[in-house]
């Protein structure tokens, strides 16, 4: 399958934290963030040791997340497996992202 069926689901949303929530919460580190663009939601990759992302998905079902840091033009849809050129419509960060690694 080369399409996705939850474009229409793309919102624009406002990041929730300045780098991964949960990692900022517990002093974790991560590799790459990924932003929900149902809620906002900012997560860890699955490079990065807690998956946070990919953990938010499967608690809130939310199909599509954005490459964020910085943002990175395409989007990945967990339910259809497929990358999305985002044509710009990328989430502006809404200050300086902190790096660990």
């Amino acid at each position: 399958m080369d399409e996705c069926r939850h474009t229409k689901d793309i919102k624009k949303v406002t990041p929730s934290a300045l780098g991964c929530e949960e990692c900022l919460k517990s002093g974790s580190w991560w590799v790459h963030l990924r932003l929900c663009r149902t809620c906002g939601h900012v997560g860890c990759c699955d490079d990065s040791p807690n998956r946070h992302a990919t953990k938010h998905f499967h608690a809130t079902q939310h199909p599509i997340i954005e490459g964020y840091d910085p943002p990175e033009g395409w989007a990945w849809c967990f339910v259809d497996e497929v990358f999305i050129d985002l044509e710009g419509d990328t989430t502006p960060q809404n200050g300086p992202i902190p790096k660990f690694v």
